[in-house]
């Protein structure tokens, strides 16, 4: 039975048709919602079944100013990087949604120097904190200015995780080539393993 979402306030059905369960009120004979979330409705041992609403917890979250997300990046240009969201903080997101790291807040010095293909490439895993909420296209801005910012997972052209060697760089470690990121350094409570 596909789950229906209500939104608080909303009428469900009448007393004589089901029994009020957690997340609903009844009032004059019917059943309401008290929260938004997903209907349910049980089959219980008793005559009628019992509707109830639970909340989703996960599909409320949505990636803050100022929140440290988990990003994967699409494509590069000149200009900038576009990501998918996938983590806030430590929370997988049901939903994908999208964002931008422009070339000026990808770092905090020399931004007229940054160029975005020696920061970011194509499926690069990427720390970055959210500095404005999305417009119509749900399009985050994000920045990788900070120390602990940037890229912390990274496949060199041979398909090996690369291993970060300074700031700027990291290096394959089987055939020991170097290419340009913006590397993160890495506080323990954000790696996802």
């Amino acid at each position: 039975q596909p789950l229906s979402l209500c939104v608080a306030g909303e009428r469900l059905c009448s007393t004589e048709e089901a029994t009020a369960g957690s997340g609903t009120y009844t009032r004059h004979g019917f059943i309401f919602s008290s929260l938004a979330g997903c209907l349910e409705r049980r089959n219980e041992d008793s005559e009628l079944p019992v509707v109830s609403v639970v909340r989703d917890s996960e599909s409320q979250l949505l990636p803050n100013v100022g929140a440290v997300v988990t990003c994967k990046v699409c494509s590069i240009n000149s200009r900038f990087a576009k990501v998918h969201i996938l983590y806030v903080g430590s929370t997988p997101l049901k939903s994908t949604f999208r964002g931008t790291i422009r070339r000026e807040d990808i770092r905090a010095t020399e931004k007229d120097k940054v160029e975005v293909y020696k920061s970011f490439r194509p499926s690069d895993i990427v720390l970055a904190k959210v500095i404005s909420l999305g417009d119509a296209q749900s399009n985050y801005l994000l920045s990788t200015a900070e120390n602990e910012l940037g890229v912390v997972v990274a496949r060199s052209e041979a398909g090996v995780q690369m291993v970060p060697i300074s700031w700027c760089e990291m290096q394959c470690p089987r055939t020991h080539t170097k290419e340009f990121r913006k590397v993160a350094r890495v506080q323990p409570q954000f790696l996802q393993t």
